[in-house]
């Protein structure tokens, strides 16, 4: 066991342990980070005291130090490069206190030593949430282990939080207000080991959550127990990611149903489909099925739609249509009457009988005739006289020479 060595280079009100190099400073009323901490110190506590603000003077030349706890101070402010001089630190906690500004590069340590980082209670409200995501981008923390963020109230993680974090192992989000998990809540976080997500405001996880879940890397262990989950039909994809990621869900015996009262306490692992409200099992082509059917739905009303407006047009229009319909109606009786007058000149009996009597059939006179008849088919005017011919005449004059 160390005995607490009162010396000269020990704070005021203060206990250091040479043997473990640490100092401490439990409830004393401070109101900033006592000055005359030895320089080869590795750890420092400092809690239940009155530090509101914490500056790069606060830790001026204790570069030896690798663990400082700063928990209920009562702290609401971190400047920048606080803790910039601590080139050797691993290891800080700030939980317990009331953070209302973060500085972006309050968290900023040259070399980047930082591997563990614990703001569980911590912070005050969502301004604050906002503060620690630019600080974790600008912090250059890319050594970070461990983060806690517990017990904060958190209802929303802003997307690409975690995603300046690549060496991050376990993300503690337990005891928040948490109601989702969102497409790229947890992106760049490809080592993850450890996902903490009990005592949350999660009633089930949809597709995308589980898809997110699925991205992360290494095969993470994640805690989901103390959550309301809504155990009705709407749940089965969670059901059945449960069901195939024992490995992965290490409390999924935990993982219980919050409502309805039926099923309040039941374990979600291995539960039915038809325990859940699922008559009909969930098959993805029956949902393809009725997403075609949908598709048809909406054409058709659609149509119909366009229908009911080319009616109200016409309805709109139904004077001119009138009219227009009458005009072609009698532009077509005309068209009627021109062909049925054609018609009867074509049938006419007397159109085909020569108007000097019966030639003879072979007589060139006769062809040439029909020839012209059937290409032109001019009708035969029975009041034109055909005068007789000179032979005709030559006839009747030698036969009846006495009567001249």
């Amino acid at each position: 066991m160390s005995v607490p060595c009162q010396c000269l280079e020990c704070p005021l009100g203060c206990e250091c342990f040479a043997s473990t190099r640490t100092v401490k400073c439990l409830s004393r009323d401070l109101d900033a980070i006592p000055h005359g901490v030895p320089g080869h110190a590795r750890n420092v506590i400092i809690t239940g005291n009155n530090i509101h603000r914490l500056g790069p003077e606060s830790f001026a030349d204790l570069e030896n130090v690798t663990n400082i706890i700063l928990s209920n101070n009562g702290i609401t402010e971190v400047m920048s490069q606080t803790f910039s001089s601590l080139t050797n630190l691993r290891l800080l906690d700030l939980s317990a206190n009331r953070l209302a500004l973060i500085h972006p590069a309050a968290l900023s340590i040259p070399g980047a030593p930082l591997q563990e980082l614990n703001l569980s209670r911590s912070l005050y409200n969502a301004t604050s949430l906002t503060d620690l995501t630019t600080a974790l981008r600008w912090g250059g923390l890319h050594s970070l282990l461990r983060l806690d963020l517990s017990g904060n109230g958190l209802v929303f993680l802003p997307p690409g939080m975690f995603s300046h974090l690549p060496s991050l192992r376990q993300l503690i989000l337990a005891d928040n207000a948490l109601a989702g998990v969102y497409d790229g809540t947890f992106s760049g976080v490809g080592r993850l080991e450890a996902l903490d997500l009990t005592g949350n405001a999660f009633r089930t996880f949809d597709g995308d959550a589980l898809q997110e879940l699925g991205r992360l890397g290494g095969s993470p262990r994640v805690l989901l127990a103390r959550n309301n989950y809504t155990c009705f039909c709407d749940i089965r994809d969670f059901v059945a990611w449960l069901n195939g990621s024992q490995a992965r869900v290490v409390d999924v015996q935990d993982v219980r149903c919050g409502s309805p009262k039926a099923l309040e306490g039941a374990q979600m692992r291995g539960l039915g489909m038809q325990a859940i409200g699922c008559d009909v099992p969930y098959h993805q082509g029956e949902m393809d099925e009725l997403s075609l059917q949908t598709s048809y739905v909406f054409l058709g009303l659609v149509l119909g739609f366009v229908g009911m407006v080319f009616i109200f047009v016409l309805y709109l229009n139904r004077n001119g249509m009138k009219k227009w319909i009458e005009e072609m109606r009698d532009a077509g009786h005309d068209v009627l009457e021109g062909y049925y007058y054609r018609y009867e000149l074509d049938t006419d009996p007397r159109r085909g009988q020569p108007a000097g009597g019966d030639r003879p059939k072979g007589s060139g006179t006769g062809d040439f005739g029909k020839s012209l008849s059937g290409q032109i088919q001019v009708p035969a005017d029975p009041c034109v006289v055909q005068m007789p011919t000179d032979t005709q005449l030559k006839q009747v004059t030698t036969s009846h020479p006495g009567n001249l």
